[in-house]
């Protein structure tokens, strides 16, 4: 198996169960790659290159290495580009060399996975390029709007494209947006009851100017500034005054980052970057040996 390892990402059981579903095992007559079996002879070798026929961002060339391996241990792969680096429309990522049914089987699944990821990773670098243009510190974030299943890999992705990845999921940091501010009665009294529960990170959502004050007063670590425009943004920032990091969210997009990042907020969370990015155009051509 491939040295790919991300912390609570089980790459070994993700190769098994992507494999899985492909061959359709425990269905009736699942279990086998039906048109390899049938057209490709058991000793027949391919050799093979994986090219973009994008400008792209790469990202996920581990996991395709491990879908490969998976199936042919003893498969010739060499990499000619890594995860992040930034190459060209026609460039070759990868040459693959081994057993012609086994990599025919894993091929679908290992250029999904890379298609995938490279695309997250392809639009996350527009946006951080986008971004620059009005601040040279702001840091671009992503968000929990991610495929289920596929969270750790798509904020893998946003990585290799330059953003940081926000919170992983429920557990690492509190959130308080809107409906717990509803339940609550007010943000302060959403924070206090998080400070009184002894949660270590919370980020709290305001959308007002005036919710900024109590919100800090009750001891929010972090305020997420919703939908507001650049000019309502600075103002905020303004009134922040340093005290805690500052993120603009809502309404982003490759238009308006520049603008929201000039306004002076420390970080910019962007949800499109894994909930919209297109698949990037990658191929793999093999040759019987």
């Amino acid at each position: 198996m491939i040295a790919f390892t991300l912390p609570g990402f089980d790459l070994p059981k993700f190769i098994r169960a992507t494999l899985a579903e492909d061959l359709g095992e425990g269905l009736p007559g699942g279990g086998r790659d039906v048109t390899s079996e049938s057209v490709i002879p058991a000793e027949a070798r391919f050799s093979g290159v994986m090219d973009s026929r994008d400008a792209i961002t790469v990202a996920g060339l581990p996991l395709a290495k491990a879908f490969f391996r998976h199936l042919d241990p003893e498969c010739r792969i060499e990499a000619l580009v890594a995860d992040g680096d930034q190459v060209a429309s026609g460039t070759d990522l990868m040459r693959i060399e081994g057993r012609a049914r086994a990599l025919l089987t894993a091929e679908r699944s290992a250029l999904n996975i890379v298609q995938h990821l490279s695309g997250i990773a392809t639009l996350t670098c527009a946006y951080v390029g986008a971004m620059r243009e009005g601040s040279a510190t702001c840091t671009l974030l992503d968000t929990r709007k991610t495929i289920p299943g596929l969270r750790f890999l798509e904020k893998y992705a946003t990585r290799q494209g330059g953003a940081q990845n926000h919170r992983m999921g429920l557990w690492d940091a509190a959130m308080i947006k809107d409906n717990h501010v509803a339940v609550a009665g007010s943000v302060g009294e959403a924070v206090r009851r998080a400070r009184a529960a002894g949660v270590e990170k919370i980020i709290c959502e305001v959308d007002r100017l005036d919710q900024i004050e109590p919100a800090l007063q009750a001891g929010a670590h972090h305020l997420l500034l919703d939908n507001m425009d650049p000019a309502t943004l600075a103002e905020a920032v303004a009134l922040v005054a340093g005290r805690v990091p500052t993120e603009a969210s809502g309404g982003v997009n490759l238009q308006t980052i520049a603008a929201k990042a000039a306004s002076g907020v420390d970080f910019i969370s962007v949800g499109r970057l894994t909930q919209s990015a297109p698949a990037a155009d990658i191929g793999l051509d093999f040759k019987p040996l």
